[in-house]
């Protein structure tokens, strides 16, 4: 009875928590909404006085500083960010416009509202999927932009990401698969600083791979392109030699110390299983260089550096790799193990000769350490002593 008493109070206790948690998340993400839709409504009212030279110089700043007195205390007002809030509303403005149902829309404050001191009475709560329905655009919103943009990714990441994702983007599609990643993997935003320096978006899907000939499932071929990157960007790895003479392992012992960083690089679902990976075979012994585990694609990732150019002959070695790695180390349910050889640099053709006649699917990524980004760029990195505490 006892005992049975106990799991209806752990069952309690968890139904309780789950009610704490959601509610605490509805909470935080109308807090967020709210905020964007503040910000979108003050961003359009300063763009449209300040742009056609109806205020003076100086206003942003005069407004920000009589913000301050009137409502002490007040922070995100700075003359900085509200000039952000002029961007937010100038760089989506041509995407959203008045459309169908009136209710409950997403509306961003007008400037009579601004003018009347009721910036936040009667303002309908923040549930549309469509985010301004008091706009004047260039142009009117298309179906094809309502099945692009999905609201509740861009409703739900904070504003501070969406002004990163507008400074250091340009086009649309790869705005929202920034707005995406942030929305649905949790990026903070110092991880979306480095995908974005990194140039996730571009490099996904184009690595030379023989994925298509080799994985016969056509999904698991396509999430496999989608899960690595043509180059990557190992920017906390600076390897300073006089005469550039260092060989893999020291570029393996880096990424080794740095290895969280390093998983940061490859993208989500990659679990490090760890470096110079045993393998015994008719009594000799095979060293594997890097080897992962990625959940999405249920299959090992074995990984070779090589600090030049790509040669030929790494993917024969690669391949012996893989089979034994099928046949001795993956499971029943996973998929068949892939190989990345990650070098200095590549040539297309070459590599495209070399795959025609191997098994096993194979992918080449070229990088790039510290040490050879342009010097202006040198010293802002943190050095190695640095990065350690921080981790």
């Amino acid at each position: 009875m006892e005992q049975q008493s106990l799991v209806n109070y752990r069952q309690a206790i968890h139904a309780i928590k789950s009610a704490i948690l959601q509610s605490r998340y509805r909470a935080a993400t109308l807090a967020n909404r709210e905020m964007l839709s503040l910000y979108f409504g003050i961003g359009k009212f300063i763009s449209e006085n300040s742009r056609n030279h109806f205020w003076g110089t100086n206003a942003i700043e005069t407004i920000s500083a009589s913000l301050q007195q009137e409502l002490a205390g007040l922070r995100g007002f700075s003359p900085v960010n509200i000039k952000r809030m002029r961007l937010f509303y100038e760089e989506w403005k041509h995407y959203f416009q008045k459309v169908g149902n009136q209710k409950n829309k997403i509306r961003p404050i007008l400037p009579d509202e601004i003018q009347t001191d009721i910036l936040l009475v009667n303002r309908p709560s923040v549930t549309d999927e469509t985010f301004a329905d008091a706009l004047s655009t260039n142009r009117p919103l298309t179906t094809d932009d309502i099945q692009i943009i999905d609201f509740e990714h861009f409703l739900s990441i904070g504003f501070t990401h969406h002004y990163e994702i507008l400074v250091k983007t340009k086009t649309l599609e790869e705005r929202l698969f920034y707005i995406e990643g942030c929305s649905s993997e949790f990026w903070s935003v110092s991880k979306l600083k480095y995908n974005l320096k990194s140039s996730l978006f571009s490099g996904r899907g184009k690595l030379p791979n023989n994925f298509q000939t080799t994985i016969s499932d056509a999904d698991l071929g396509r999430k496999a392109l989608l899960s690595f990157k043509d180059e990557y960007l190992l920017d906390y790895i600076n390897i300073e030699s006089p005469d550039d003479d260092w060989d893999e392992r020291v570029l393996e012992n880096e990424i080794v110390t740095n290895i969280k960083n390093f998983i940061m690089s490859l993208g989500k679902d990659f679990s490090f299983v760890g470096n110079q990976h045993r393998l015994i075979i008719e009594e000799q012994e095979y060293f594997i260089d890097l080897l992962f585990f990625n959940r999405q694609l249920q299959c090992l990732v074995a990984i070779e550096l090589k600090r030049g150019s790509f040669k030929p002959e790494y993917l024969g070695k690669m391949n012996f790799y893989l089979s034994a790695l099928d046949d001795l180390v993956r499971l029943p349910h996973e998929n068949r193990s892939i190989g990345i050889i990650l070098c200095k640099s590549q040539k297309q053709s070459i590599v495209e000769y070399t795959f025609r006649d191997i098994s096993k699917p194979m992918g080449v990524s070229t990088y790039k350490i510290a040490s050879e980004l342009p010097e202006q760029y040198r010293n802002i990195l943190p050095d190695a002593e640095t990065l350690k505490k921080l981790l």
